[in-house]
């Protein structure tokens, strides 16, 4: 072979693909979201998925969407995926970086996006377009000059076959 490989994905589909991966991490019965973070070198610099907070037990705490009281769901425990990226993050400054999330953010993890100078957001999917949440959240980064995009890939799948890989990590 005399020329490089043609058929490589994207950087998008790239750090697309680390997100949805980083989601397959959730415990969460009903959502599994990812997100990762990039800084304008293509680097990695954060990733995250929902879950608790470290330290509280995730067979202690409700997963439950719907209970009596809002105290006995997951969410007034559960962490979002963009918000453990950022809180995981390995770099003192996220400013001009761009975050690819598996989910369009809150307007919780929106304040968060905003207040760490991140510049960007390609999501997945936008499944709760109309509600009030991604409503503000879509108010707050048109105001703040935060981009966002839905993710558009190239290749419609990306299928990871652990024991085919093992086979051709180097190929003849």
């Amino acid at each position: 072979m005399t020329g490089k490989r043609a058929d490589y994905i994207s950087w998008d589909e790239y750090f697309m693909g680390v997100a949805i991966l980083s989601a397959h991490r959730s415990k969460d019965p009903n959502s599994q979201v990812g997100a990762c973070i990039v800084n304008a070198a293509n680097k990695i610099v954060g990733i995250g998925y929902n879950g608790f907070p470290i330290g509280c037990s995730d067979d202690e705490l409700p997963w439950e969407r719907e209970a009596p009281t809002a105290f006995e769901t997951k969410y007034p425990y559960v962490c979002h995926a963009e918000m453990n990226a950022i809180m995981n993050k390995i770099a003192a400054d996220l400013h001009g970086c761009r975050l690819y999330t598996t989910l369009f953010p809150c307007n919780e993890c929106t304040k968060i996006i905003i207040q760490s100078s991140i510049a960007g957001v390609i999501y997945l999917s936008d499944k709760y377009h109309d509600s009030e949440s991604c409503r503000a959240a879509r108010r707050m980064f048109d105001m703040a000059g935060v981009a966002y995009e839905q993710f558009a890939p190239v290749n419609p799948q990306i299928v990871i076959n652990f024991a085919r890989e093992a086979e051709a990590v180097t190929r003849d």
